[in-house]
């Protein structure tokens, strides 16, 4: 009875060390993974959601410029044309 009880003890730490042996090998799975992804989007020249959030507000601003801009010669034209 007690070579059956060593023989489950056995089996069980093997189960155990096979299942810490798994989980480690699919943690080095997703590192490798991610990094061969970070390589390939980066050699594709892509932009980050911060570059493109960071340019449209840049566009944002230059338009709202341009409108105030435009605003200012149409008065100006106005002006002009009154005199």
């Amino acid at each position: 009875m007690q070579s059956r009880n060593k023989l489950f003890e056995d089996l069980s730490q093997i189960m155990t060390n096979a299942m810490g042996v798994a989980q480690g090998a699919k943690a080095e799975a997703e590192v490798a993974f991610n990094g061969w992804m970070d390589r390939w989007l980066a050699d594709r020249n892509l932009v980050t959601r911060e570059e493109f959030d960071a340019v449209r507000l840049m566009a944002q601003k230059a338009r709202e410029e341009n409108a105030e801009l435009k605003a200012r010669i149409d008065t100006m034209e106005s002006k002009d044309q009154e005199r």
